[in-house]
């Protein structure tokens, strides 16, 4: 029996006391249970990880061999699109479906550097390649919720993918990435890896790397970005098309306001720098294209078309071509082909509007309207809201609501036809109504009602000494029309043409005081039962004519007389001597009023062997081409006037003449690399052939000049210089209006017409419709370039005749005038009375 003190013995550590109870079988029963099964769960995590451990170096002994090598990173082409420049190095355009514009590590800002770190991989100087604790989170976030979870890739995974794998969400895709971006981070520096993403990743609207991302959201450079900008460009390789500021810039602001909360809680920006930069606003916009400095599509679009030919890989290779463009000519040639069309548009009259709604104009509806125009050859779309007895009220694209004055609208008279003129309008009212669509143009004095015009132009610039073409358009708007007048309409020339068989008669013998009969002429076919009757454009006829006054005047009857005498097949046989094709030529005596066909181009290289004293050159448009590495890979390597070389006058002049103008780049284009690097070490200049002799370019200079002087081209005087020759051009029912000029220096071919080959209407002249672009571009061009008439050749003598026979007269005769021949050409003196008008020579 327990006593009273016995119950009140303490337990001491270590030692069982007596009083306390033993453990029941049942509990130890459940001890042993747990115990066995944490045994049981143990081995089973232990066997899960050997299997897990022995399939992963299975797998990576597996994979690892099968990787691809990144000997492709250390030398990896980027996909850049086609740039084209200008001879001054001013960018014309870009072709290609990827915006890119690769850069070095240390043309990177540093805060871009940031910015792409802290939104992507902000421990991605210390990982591996692989960051384990961002790969562990997101692996258990994907067993706890079933979706993918951040922190899973860093940018050397995303390099490897980018540049070898696929995007296929796969278990094996991403083993691969693991592995890849491992061995990458082996054989690349940190350095390296991000330049290659920084240049690779995709940002959305086509742009790909930071250097295209700056241009075509901010339309700049990356050194030019606010910190705001930089972090909505780092933000947005996570999801481009969710986060785009152009397309969504709710979540945009979203994303960029989280790239520039990492940035600061990683210490990349200081406290009033995130402040002032989660506050500004959205100022993203799309610009589609680097800057484009000089305006030149056509241009733009020969040279794309040549390298598709070319080169498989124009749009992705990086290439950079270098035109013969001048950066200003081009400018003055757009200028003036517009203010040429638009000012015959204003001739005819208004046409009225584009489009015209009946319900009132309200601001959010003008919208609407508009959304669809664009500006077509810098002509702006507006809808007319109100309109007063002598002004209307309009809003228009890009401008807003303005006031329309009189002086703006009054030329607008009411179309009736080509030939004919409505009355000048008095009120607004009968030009404009509300709801018209218009179009306004921007002038000195602000802006002025204007139209689209319907009629066409085009305007070619070469330099006769090599070719070069340094001033091209071939239509009012490339994007309205991309059809290139200048090199694929094939028109008639018309009296421009007639230099051409007045050259061969001189080389037959003739001379510029040849008289000619101006007289009528009449051709019977009796076979088809008709008749041609030529005639002068005056409708007149002035009897014995010198062929130096028919050409000045552009007799057409001379002109048909002489090609008469000379003979049609010879005339035709000499002509390709000029470049013409003579399947484009006809074999009767209508070739004398210019009734082939020719483009622009081609009247460019004939009218170039006048100007250059007789040296035939073949027009060019492409300089040089670089590769992505700036190596040069082809050089143009064009004829080249040399007046002190005697061994091209011994050739024949058709031998080694190239007929057009694309023909000159692929014969000049090197066919593998050995050709490449011998042409580019030593390059030889290849000389032009003479086309004419010295006597002949230098009196067909001398005649022309007097067009300028004293016939059809008279008004060009106004440019003040005495070197100016050239030609007008009309085809029948001034259908092609035509002014083909020069200086020993510059060659200018303008041409007015409609595509449809229609009348320009009664006196839409050469001289009238196309001699005012060719002086509004001649005289801006030739600003600052003294005045250079060609050498006069030793084969040549000047004497005086009569001009009524001419006949070489005395100085005793009072009405005797100069004139030059060659020196086997001189006439003798004259038997009859001075004055008398007897003409001892046969007309034809």
């Amino acid at each position: 029996m327990k006593t009273q003190r016995d119950r009140f013995i303490p337990d001491f550590p270590g030692k069982v006391s007596k009083h306390s109870a033993s453990p029941s079988p049942k509990t130890m029963k459940k001890r042993g249970g747990f115990l066995t099964f944490a045994r049981i769960i143990g081995l089973m995590i232990i066997l899960a990880g050997s299997v897990g451990l022995l399939i992963a170096v299975g797998g990576t002994c597996y994979l690892f061999p099968h990787l691809p090598s990144t000997d492709k990173l250390q030398d990896t082409h980027l996909q850049v699109p086609l740039r084209v420049y200008t001879r001054d190095q001013s960018l014309i355009a870009e072709f290609g479906e990827k915006r890119r514009i690769p850069l070095k590590i240390e043309d990177i800002p540093k805060t871009m550097i940031n910015a792409v770190l802290a939104a992507e991989d902000k421990h991605f100087f210390k990982h591996p390649g692989v960051d384990w604790k961002g790969l562990i989170r997101a692996i258990v976030y994907l067993v706890r919720t079933g979706e993918k979870g951040p922190g899973g890739s860093t940018i050397t995974m995303q390099v490897a993918r980018n540049f070898f794998l696929g995007r296929e969400k796969t278990y094996l895709r991403k083993a691969n990435e693991i592995l890849l971006a491992l061995k990458i981070e082996q054989e690349l520096s940190k350095e390296e890896i991000l330049t290659l993403y920084l240049n690779k990743i995709f940002f959305g609207q086509r742009a790909y790397g930071v250097g295209a991302a700056a241009q075509v959201y901010y339309g700049t450079t990356l050194h030019a970005l606010t910190l705001p900008q930089v972090a909505m460009i780092a933000g947005l390789p996570k999801a481009p098309s969710r986060f785009n500021p152009i397309t969504d810039p709710a979540q945009a602001m979203i994303r960029r306001n989280y790239v520039l909360r990492h940035m600061h809680e990683i210490n990349y920006i200081n406290d009033e720098e995130y402040d002032a930069a989660i506050r500004a606003s959205i100022t993203a916009k799309l610009h589609y294209s680097r800057s484009v400095n000089v305006e030149a599509p056509y241009v733009a679009e020969m040279v794309r078309a040549w390298m598709e030919k070319k080169y498989k890989d124009a749009y992705t290779g990086g290439y950079r071509v270098y035109t013969t463009i001048h950066d200003k000519w081009q400018q003055y040639a757009n200028e003036a082909l517009h203010k040429t069309l638009l000012a015959y548009d204003r001739r005819h009259g208004y046409r009225g509007p584009e489009r015209r709604f009946i319900q009132t104009i309200q601001d959010e509806s003008s919208g609407k309207i508009l959304g669809d125009l664009s500006s077509i050859g810098h002509l702006i779309p507006a809808v007319v809201k109100t309109v007063a007895e002598k002004s209307v009220h309009l809003i228009a694209q890009e401008i807003g609501e303005m006031e329309l004055p009189w002086k703006a609208l009054s030329w607008a008279r009411h179309y009736q036809d080509r030939n004919e003129q409505a009355l000048k309008p008095k009120t607004a009212a009968e030009i404009l109504a509300p709801g018209d669509v218009i179009r306004l143009q921007k002038t000195e004095s602000g802006w002025s009602l204007a139209q689209i015009p319907e009629v066409q132009g085009a305007l070619v610039a070469v330099d006769p000494q090599d070719g070069s073409v340094r001033a091209l358009t071939g239509g009012f708007d490339f994007y309205h029309s991309k059809f290139n007048r200048a090199t694929q309409a094939e028109r008639q020339p018309g009296s421009s043409f007639k230099p051409f068989i007045y050259s061969v008669a001189l080389d037959a013998g003739l001379t510029p005081a040849t008289l000619i009969n101006d007289a009528p002429l009449v051709f019977v076919d009796t076979e088809l039962e008709t008749s041609w009757r030529p005639e002068n454009y005056s409708g007149k006829w002035y009897g014995p004519t010198r062929i130096r006054e028919a050409l000045i005047h552009s007799r057409n009857l001379v002109s048909i007389r002489l090609l008469r005498k000379v003979g049609i097949w010879r005339v035709l046989d000499d002509l390709p001597r000029f470049g013409f094709d003579r399947e484009r030529l006809p074999s009767d005596l209508s070739l004398a009023l210019g009734s082939g066909t020719v483009t622009l181009v081609e009247l460019a290289s004939a009218y170039s062997i006048f100007a250059n004293g007789g040296y035939r050159v073949s027009t060019y448009f492409i300089d040089y081409v670089l590769d992505a590495d700036g190596k040069q890979i082809f050089k143009t390597q064009p004829l080249q006037v040399c007046q002190n070389c005697r061994s091209e006058q011994e050739q024949s002049p058709n031998e080694g003449i190239i007929d057009d103008l694309a023909a000159v780049e692929m014969e000049s284009l090197p066919e593998n690399e050995e050709e490449t690097k011998s042409a580019t070490a030593e390059r030889q200049p290849h000389i032009a052939l003479r086309a004419i002799s010295a006597e002949n370019a230098w009196l067909m200079n001398s005649m022309l000049r007097d067009v300028i002087r004293s016939g059809t081209g008279i008004r060009a005087r106004r440019l003040g210089r005495s070197d100016l020759a050239g030609k007008t051009g009309t085809t029948n029912e001034q259908k092609d209006a035509w002014f083909c000029g020069f200086t020993p220096d510059l060659v200018t071919i303008t041409w007015v017409g409609f595509d449809e080959s229609q009348p320009l209407g009664t006196h839409e002249t050469g001289a009238r419709a196309a001699l005012p672009m060719w002086m509004e571009f001649m005289g801006k061009a030739l600003q600052g370039i003294p005045e250079r008439k060609l050498e006069r050749p030793n084969g040549l003598i000047t004497v005086r005749i009569d001009p009524k026979t001419g006949q070489r007269v005395g100085a005793n005769n009072p009405d005797s005038i100069f004139e030059t021949f060659r020196v086997d050409n001189v006439p003798q003196p004259a038997t009859t009375t001075p004055g008398s008008g007897r003409i001892t020579e046969k007309l034809f």
